[in-house]
């Protein structure tokens, strides 16, 4: 496996000094908003897992390797180019082969970050099952891989897009524990909160530190999802919003928009409908995440010390 995996120079020191890594996806710069708007936005977002204390990992796909992190030079090519591959658990193997250009999924950023013994991730929000799901069965891989690896995604929520209390009951079924930080409800995303109560509230980074190694101390396989509020001055009002997303889903319906495509095209709709302040958004959301991630990276990475 290690073959595959290429370390960026930030990320090796990081790693022979002890240092806590956040490891980030990059569906969001290449399939999340143009040039160069997209690596300004990635390279903030790194800047603040570093003004935290922790050492940031941007995970891509380029020339049949598995960069876990990304050089400046690296993230300017990735970010300005041309039919880049959406990556996930079933596309890996190919795009690592043929060498293309690929961009992680959460599903396929939790793989990689396994890989490179990295248990902290960071992104705007996860997968889930989608609306109408008891007729078509789409469901996003990444409830499967949350599961299964052991990684802590710190997002705000499931997409709102999404059916938010079927994704919830899959979670549950899968065993996956979903720790709101200082809120008892599931962030919708774009919102702070839904009608759907959560089974856990954290106060601290250092309560979700503590639960998250006691979990993979007692062998608990799988991961956790850590669900950050946006903050209150970013959130959109929920009934427009509401109202945006559920004109985008009737136009995906009508368009026949389903499987991998619906979620660019909805997040898509929904930017042009709201005129970009969806997206603005998502970008503060992200920025506050990393804040919140990185810092409970550093607790992890204190408790794991003590131990040592």
């Amino acid at each position: 496996m290690e073959q595959y995996l290429e370390y960026s120079q930030e990320v090796r020191d990081a790693k022979i000094n002890d240092k806590p890594i956040v490891a980030l996806e990059s569906t969001i710069i290449s399939h999340g908003m143009p040039y160069p708007q997209n690596v300004k936005m990635a390279r903030e977002v790194e800047q603040i897992v570093r003004d935290e204390g922790a050492v940031p990992a941007t995970i891509a796909i380029m020339d049949g390797k598995i960069k876990i992190g990304l050089s400046d030079e690296e993230l300017e090519k990735f970010g300005n180019s041309e039919g880049v591959a959406k990556v996930s658990r079933r596309d890996l193997p190919n795009v690592v082969a043929m060498k293309k250009l690929g961009a992680t999924t959460v599903t396929t950023t939790m793989i990689c970050a396994e890989m490179a013994e990295i248990e902290m991730f960071v992104t705007g929000g996860i997968g889930g099952v989608h609306r109408g799901a008891e007729k078509t069965m789409d469901i996003s891989a990444d409830l499967e891989e949350l599961a299964k690896t052991n990684v802590a995604v710190v997002c705000a929520g499931a997409k709102s897009i999404l059916d938010l209390g079927l994704t919830m009951e899959y979670l549950e079924t899968k065993g996956v524990p979903v720790i709101g930080y200082q809120t008892e409800y599931l962030p919708a995303f774009y919102t702070r909160t839904s009608e759907f109560k959560l089974s856990f509230r954290a106060e601290s980074e250092e309560e979700i530190a503590e639960t998250l190694k006691a979990k993979w101390d007692l062998g608990l396989q799988g991961g956790a999802v850590i669900a950050n509020p946006i903050p209150e001055e970013d959130a959109m009002d929920e009934s427009y919003i509401n109202g945006i997303i559920s004109q985008a889903v009737k136009e995906a319906e009508t368009d026949n928009i389903s499987g991998k495509d619906s979620t660019p095209y909805l997040l898509g709709r929904i930017k042009e409908l709201t005129n970009g302040k969806s997206l603005d958004a998502n970008i503060a959301l992200v920025k506050h995440n990393a804040r919140v991630g990185s810092r409970i990276a550093l607790s992890l990475e204190k408790k794991i010390e003590k131990e040592v």
